[in-house]
């Protein structure tokens, strides 16, 4: 992982500055059945070519952060309609209606080949990181139907964090401040479309590290921008670009003490 430096600034004052080790996820990155379960979804391949089967555009996103971050990537592209890796282990919707009602034993073969593997190789790497010295930049990659339940997503990207964590809420107005410069046509909105505290893997992972130590924060990308072509790559790179001017020290801030 690349040592970078953030400097975050906590209820008005600076932060010290400390070296990051990122890390990319996508919980939600294909649609996926593996054979062995192919009945259980026969005869609802529309579902999972939809936005409850995948993420559309979560897992390019995911890769070309990765790539540009030279971060380790952990994705998964089976579909979330078997299994929910973004919701904790008692979540009502850890299961989907194809796979609740398929018997115990199915369930909780899920879980091990699936869930579990994922979910614990990316607390150890979290874990190994924060070992060696470095803070966890934990960026988790996802995208958004336009329009849900009859309502419009009024926003073009969300970034979702816990308003209570000042290393997080630092980075994502950073990084809302540096969209506005690199793509300002973009709305951007803080905790959209959902609140970044609602269960969550990041929201699991903040309960097993500190503040200090780990930064959670899930992207979220309207799925309108993943068909349009040669836009999708001007967002991504808007996206990238602009984190990497969030990541900038503020020389203007240095020693003041002030926000």
């Amino acid at each position: 992982m690349p040592a970078l430096h953030t400097a975050g600034r906590r209820d008005g004052a600076v932060n010290v500055t400390k070296d990051d080790g990122f890390l990319i996820s996508c919980e939600h990155g294909g649609n996926r059945i593996p054979a062995a379960y192919r009945r259980l979804f026969a005869g609802h391949g529309q579902v999972l070519r939809s936005h409850r089967g995948y993420d559309p555009g979560a897992l390019r996103m995911a890769r070309d952060l990765a790539a540009a971050l030279a971060a380790p990537l952990h994705a998964c592209t089976v579909s979330r309609l078997l299994i929910e890796l973004n919701r904790s282990p008692r979540h009502a919707r850890l299961y989907s209606e194809f796979t609740r009602d398929a018997g115990a034993e199915l369930r909780r073969e899920l879980l091990e080949r699936y869930y579990l593997p994922y979910r614990d190789a990316v607390e150890t790497r979290i874990g190994a990181t924060i070992a060696s010295g470095l803070r966890v930049v934990h960026l988790s990659s996802h995208s958004f139907t336009p329009e849900l339940d009859g309502a419009v997503r009024d926003a073009d990207i969300g970034l979702l964090y816990d308003p209570r964590r000042g290393g997080e809420r630092a980075l994502c107005r950073e990084w809302r401040l540096a969209l506005g410069r690199h793509a300002p046509g973009l709305k951007v909105r803080m905790n959209y479309p959902y609140a970044g505290t609602a269960d969550g893997f990041t929201t699991y992972l903040r309960r097993r590290f500190t503040g200090t130590d780990y930064l959670g924060i899930e992207l979220e990308i309207n799925q309108r921008h993943a068909a349009l072509g040669p836009s999708w790559r001007a967002l991504r790179e808007a996206v990238i670009s602009s984190l990497r001017d969030a990541l900038q020290p503020r020389h203007d801030d240095a020693g003041t003490g002030h926000a």
